[in-house]
């Protein structure tokens, strides 16, 4: 417990120093956000915001992990492949901001090259896992457990790769990804912890504690924006420690914000490619709300309450799955 504390601690600290010599850094070099014109007509004042905030996010994260894992000797091999994919990813999100700043425009990546580069980073993790622990293929629900046999793979790549889309979907507002998944990652870090995993919770509380940190800079009207660089790899981190803590079934739970978010954007397509009709005024359904005249810090304070009561229910539910009762 006590090492969990000083991981979180570590983690908003270190991102709270960060934040000021890097935002300077990207303000000095003019690296600020482009607005596609789709976007809620609100959003335009927002061009020119520093962005890849994520970078100090992300380093945070790292240093403020292996420093707690170090000195509660945790330092493992499980440790260090969560910590390497999440490097990974940050860097295909950088390489996305990347070419948007270089392009002074939005499009980024294709859809292709950014999923292409999602799937090959989460191979690392689940080759790994089936490679290290027995019993890696199976999927745990209450005290049903299923073996998913040669199909786990793609079923563990599923789960990483779309927990890094849909954390990638939610950051639109500002304050919105880092409020929701601050207190995933809190879920995450007493589930972990209880399910025999250490290392994959002294992460999770670092994790937490950094984008606490990052809300200073990026609550509304935010300083600077994570972008890509940040949540891809955040989304990417959420899935890597479901399936390396064994827990992918609670992720529905515990990312369920961002769920909600994903199954806007495949409602609208879905809806809008069979009748020409759209259910949502636009999706992600965050800008829903946004045109339905709710302000951006109603919309994130509602978010961020709705991500808390399910990281509440997550770890009840795993608690009772734990003592038989479901």
């Amino acid at each position: 417990m006590i090492m969990l504390m000083v991981a979180f601690l570590l983690g908003l600290i270190l991102c709270l120093l960060f934040g000021v010599p890097y935002i300077d850094f990207l303000r000095k070099k003019t690296i600020g956000q482009y607005i596609k014109d789709v976007a809620p007509q609100a959003h335009a004042k927002k061009e020119g915001t520093p962005t890849t905030g994520g970078v100090f996010i992300i380093l945070a994260i790292i240093i403020g992990s292996v420093i707690s894992l170090a000195l509660a000797q945790k330092l493992s091999t499980e440790a260090f492949i969560i910590l390497l994919t999440l490097v990974f990813y940050t860097v295909a999100g950088f390489q996305d901001d990347f070419i948007k700043i270089k392009g002074k425009d939005n499009d980024g990546l294709t859809p292709s090259e950014k999923l292409l580069r999602q799937i090959a980073i989460s191979l690392l993790p689940i080759i790994f896992m089936m490679m290290t622990f027995g019993g890696a293929t199976n999927l745990q629900i209450g005290q049903h457990i299923f073996n998913l046999g040669w199909f786990y793979p793609v079923f563990a790549v599923l789960v990483i790769t779309g927990a890094s889309n849909a954390y990638n979907l939610t950051d639109g507002l500002d304050g919105l990804a880092a409020s929701t998944g601050a207190f995933a990652f809190l879920a995450c870090t007493i589930i972990s912890t209880a399910m025999g995993h250490p290392a994959g919770g002294i992460i999770s509380a670092a994790t937490a504690g950094a984008l606490i940190g990052f809300l200073k800079y990026n609550k509304p009207k935010a300083e600077v924006f994570m972008g890509d660089t940040g949540s891809l790899a955040l989304g990417g981190l959420l899935g890597t420690l479901a399936v390396m803590s064994k827990f992918e079934f609670l992720l529905i739970f515990i990312g369920g914000v961002f769920v909600m978010e994903t199954l806007s954007v495949i409602i609208q397509v879905t809806s809008f490619k069979l009748t020409g009709k759209r259910v949502f005024k636009m999706s992600p359904i965050h800008h829903h709300f946004e045109l339905c005249g709710w302000s951006e810090k109603k919309i994130v304070c509602v978010f961020a309450f709705v991500s808390a009561m399910l990281a509440t229910l997550s770890i009840g539910l795993y608690f009772l799955f734990s003592r038989g009762m479901i």
